[in-house]
C-alpha cells in the first residue's frame, strides 16, 4: 500500500513521488496500490499521471484504494480521476485548469489551452497585464511545451493546474517523461553536468540547446515575471530540484530521479501591479 497525506508543491512531495517511481519502475504485470489523505494540490495531477502512465506502460494495474472525499472532489473535476474510469464532476465554483494529456505534436492545441484556462479563464484573478505581457507569458510556457516536444523525446505530455483563491495563487504544472535536462544538455555540448547545473544552465537568458534557431527565452522571461510578481518556478529533472522566487534560489538532488521533468509555476493573484511592455510605456517595466 502507497498512502500518501500531504502533496504540494514542497521539495518533500516531490520526493515522495520520486520513491513510488522507483519502487515500481521495473515492475510489470502488477497491482499498484495507492491511497491519498489530507491534502492533494490538484495542479500535480500532472507529475503523478506521468509517473502512474510509467507503470500502466509496463502493463501494471493501478487502484484507488482509498481518497478522501474533499481530494477526490478535485481530482474528479479537474479531469484526472477519469482517466482511470471515474466521472467527470462539475467544477462549479470553475478554480481548476483541466488535466490534460497531450500527445507531443499537440503544440497546437496546448497554445489554445494556455489561453483559455490560464489566461483568460483566470482572467480576473490573475494580475493585471496588457495584451502585450499575455502574448509574451503564453510564448514562454508554449516554449517549454516546444522544447520538450523537440528534445526530450517524450510521447505524452501532462498539464493541469488550479487556482487556490484562500492562498491567493495559481499553480500551473507542465510535466514530460523524457531524457531530461541533464542528458539533453551533456549530449548537445558534451559535457558531464549534473542535473541540478544543467537546471541552473537552462534557466539562464537565451541558453539554448536548439541548433542554429534562436530561442532559450521562455524560462527567463518565466523568471523574470515570477520575481516582479512574487511567484515561484520550479524545475525538477532527473535527481535535481531547482526553485526561483523573489527572495532567490533554491537548489537541491532528491534520493532517485524523476523520469523526466516538471516545471512548476505559481503566480500570485493578490498582486496589484499592472504589467506593461517596455514598448507599450515610455518608462522601463520588467520586460
Amino acid at each position: 500500500m502507497n498512502r500518501f497525506n500531504q502533496i504540494n508543491d514542497s521539495f518533500e512531495s516531490y520526493q515522495s513521488l520520486i520513491q513510488l517511481y522507483e519502487k515500481y519502475k521495473d515492475e510489470s504485470f502488477g497491482d499498484i496500490h495507492l491511497e491519498f489523505h489530507k491534502f492533494f494540490a490538484a495542479n500535480m495531477s500532472a507529475a503523478l499521471g506521468a509517473v502512474l502512465d510509467k507503470f500502466t506502460a509496463n502493463l501494471n494495474s493501478i487502484h484507488f484504494d482509498s481518497i478522501d472525499p474533499q481530494i477526490e472532489a478535485i481530482l474528479l473535476k479537474n479531469n484526472f480521476l477519469t482517466y482511470f474510469g471515474k466521472q467527470k464532476a462539475v467544477d462549479t465554483n470553475k478554480t481548476t485548469i483541466k488535466y490534460q494529456r497531450l500527445d507531443s505534436t499537440d503544440g497546437r492545441y496546448f497554445k489554445s489551452y494556455v489561453i483559455k484556462e490560464l489566461i483568460e479563464g483566470h482572467n480576473s484573478d490573475l494580475p493585471q497585464m496588457s495584451k502585450g505581457v499575455k502574448e509574451k507569458i503564453v510564448e514562454a510556457i508554449c516554449e517549454i511545451f516546444v522544447n520538450a516536444q523537440i528534445h526530450s523525446e517524450t510521447e505524452f505530455i501532462y498539464t493541469c493546474g488550479q487556482f487556490f483563491p484562500n492562498k491567493n495563487k495559481i499553480e500551473f504544472t507542465i510535466v514530460d517523461i523524457g531524457i531530461g535536462f541533464r542528458e539533453k544538455i551533456n549530449k548537445r555540448f558534451e559535457t558531464n553536468l549534473r542535473a541540478i547545473k544543467a537546471i541552473k544552465w537552462a534557466v539562464e537568458e537565451k541558453r539554448t540547446t536548439k541548433e542554429g534557431i534562436s530561442g532559450g527565452l521562455g524560462l527567463a522571461v518565466l523568471r523574470e515575471f515570477v520575481t516582479a510578481n512574487k511567484g515561484k518556478m520550479q524545475i525538477v529533472s532527473n535527481d535535481g530540484f531547482y526553485q526561483f522566487n523573489n527572495t532567490g534560489e533554491i537548489q537541491k538532488e532528491f534520493r532517485g530521479e524523476f523520469p523526466g521533468t516538471i516545471v512548476n509555476l505559481q503566480f500570485r493573484t493578490d498582486d496589484d501591479n499592472n504589467y506593461l511592455l517596455k514598448d507599450e510605456i515610455n518608462i522601463n517595466d520588467i520586460f
